[in-house]
């Protein structure tokens, strides 16, 4: 594992993240997508992080959150992801990061995240696994204060192409909301989302930012960031949040922007189930679960 002594600038990974697309660039020991198995040992760790007020109301506005003294559940991530970035531009790992899919999405919180949390961020990476669409690797991350994980989350990518990897057991039934179920909620989505999100977020993988640039990648338009999917249905559901909780995303088609999408939710017992659709012909988009912890539930150290 590496310790980092600051986060690492996003615009270079980027760079570094784009390089595979070139003819022949990655045969240089700088750059990823030398293709083969994500090798073992690839971890980076960030200290003592306190995230920066505004940055924080900037992306509470995006995804809908009130602005309190705990950080949005899903911020973090947000946090992390330049460590995510850095780990996926590091030159062994065995493809770019451009053109990623974002597919699954799991957030265990042990207790609500302040500002003046003094952050540990863990980051490391699972093993290529099959995938029917191509292959999947989950970048994992941990989030510690003073010896205690706090947060947790397990972020699942699919690189489209060609299915290889180990063999991924069939996956269990994710469980989803009855399409019956009216929506409480119609959004709309500007054609500027992806934009809004990216410069708050600092994930600008060219899919979100425009038709011209999601074009080359396989999609007819820009498409949300599964993540903001994800915060804006957390967001809904602020008020209703226990102090710790698990929740777990599917995103089961991109949404493309502009649109009009509808959220619904309802209870199994203390679990709530949510769902994002489109509005007009019920599209799903994303499928998700909130399962409160039990109150004793122990944290591990970090």
């Amino acid at each position: 594992m590496s310790t980092l002594d600051s986060s690492p600038s996003i615009l270079p990974l980027y760079v570094k993240a784009a390089l595979p697309l070139l003819p022949g660039a990655s045969s240089l020991p700088f750059v990823p997508g030398g293709g083969g198995e994500i090798p073992s040992g690839l971890e980076l760790e960030l200290k003592g992080v306190r995230p920066e007020r505004d940055r924080v109301a900037d992306y509470a506005k995006v995804c809908g959150f009130r602005l309190r003294e705990e950080l949005p559940p899903t911020f973090p991530h947000i946090l992390a992801f330049p460590l995510h970035m850095a780990v996926m531009s590091d030159g062994r790992f065995p493809f770019g990061a451009v053109g990623l899919v974002h597919i699954e999405n799991t957030i265990t919180r042990h207790r609500p995240v302040t500002f003046e949390d003094a952050q540990d961020i863990r980051v490391g990476v699972s093993r290529l696994k099959a995938h029917p669409k191509g292959q999947s690797f989950s970048l994992l991350t941990e989030v510690g204060v003073e010896g205690e994980t706090v947060w947790t989350e397990t972020s699942t990518m699919l690189r489209r192409g060609k299915t290889f990897g180990e063999e991924q057991a069939e996956p269990a039934p994710f469980p989803t909301l009855g399409a019956e179920t009216p929506a409480s909620a119609t959004w709309r989505l500007s054609g500027d989302l992806g934009r809004r999100y990216g410069a708050v977020s600092g994930d600008r993988n060219p899919i979100h930012m425009h038709a011209l640039t999601a074009r080359p990648l396989g999609f007819d338009s820009a498409i949300a960031h599964g993540m903001w999917t994800l915060a804006r249905s957390l967001a809904q559901l602020e008020n209703r949040l226990p102090d710790s909780f698990t929740v777990a995303a599917r995103f089961r088609r991109p949404i493309h922007l502009p649109g009009r999408v509808g959220f619904a939710s309802g209870d199994e017992g203390e679990r709530t189930l949510f769902s994002v659709r489109d509005a007009g012909d019920g599209t799903p988009h994303l499928d998700g679960t909130i399962d409160p912890l039990p109150t004793d539930t122990a944290k591990a150290s970090v």
